[in-house]
C-alpha cells in the first residue's frame, strides 16, 4: 500500500478562542479524499501555565460528535515529545491543535516515482511567509 507524503500540523488560539470555523475547510478536504486526518490532539494551557491535553478519544461526547466529519483515526502517532514542544510554544490562555494528515491527493504521483525507481534526492516545502517576502524583495530591486 502505497501512503501520500504526511504532514504535522500545530495551530495556536491565543485566548482559548477555539470557535470552530476552520474546521469547515478541513472537513471539506475529507470529504473530497483531498487529506486523511491520521491523528489528533488539543493542547490547552491555562492562564497559569497548566498544560491539559486531550487525545480525541478522550474529548466529551459534544466535542467528539462535532469533529466526527474528519474520520479521525486516532493513530496515536503524535507523540508526547511533539505534545512537550507545543506546550512549550503555545501562550498562556490559549488552546493548540495538533493534527497529522496524509495528502491523500499525492498517491498516485508517488506511486508512479516509485514504479519508475526514482528517488527523492530533495523534498522541501517552502513556507508562506518566506515565498511572500522574497517575492516582496524581488519587486524591491525590480527583478
Amino acid at each position: 500500500m502505497t501512503l501520500g507524503p504526511i504532514d504535522f500540523l500545530a495551530l495556536e488560539f491565543p485566548g482559548n478562542k477555539f470557535d470552530g470555523s476552520i474546521l469547515t475547510s478541513i472537513f471539506e478536504l475529507v470529504q473530497a479524499e483531498i487529506i486523511r486526518v491520521i491523528d489528533l490532539v488539543v493542547i490547552v494551557k491555562d492562564q497559569e501555565g497548566s498544560v491539559f491535553v486531550r487525545e480525541l478519544k478522550e474529548l466529551d461526547p459534544d466535542t467528539v460528535r462535532i469533529l466526527d466529519p474528519l474520520q479521525v483515526e486516532v493513530s496515536s502517532m503524535i507523540t508526547r515529545n511533539d505534545v512537550d514542544n507545543i506546550a512549550a510554544a503555545l501562550g498562556n490562555n490559549s488552546t493548540a491543535a495538533a493534527l497529522l494528515f496524509e495528502n491523500l491527493w499525492a498517491i498516485k504521483t508517488k506511486q508512479a516515482m516509485l514504479d519508475a525507481d526514482a528517488r527523492v534526492l530533495m523534498f522541501e516545502r517552502i513556507p508562506h511567509e518566506v515565498v511572500e517576502q522574497n517575492l516582496a524583495e524581488m519587486a524591491a530591486i525590480g527583478a
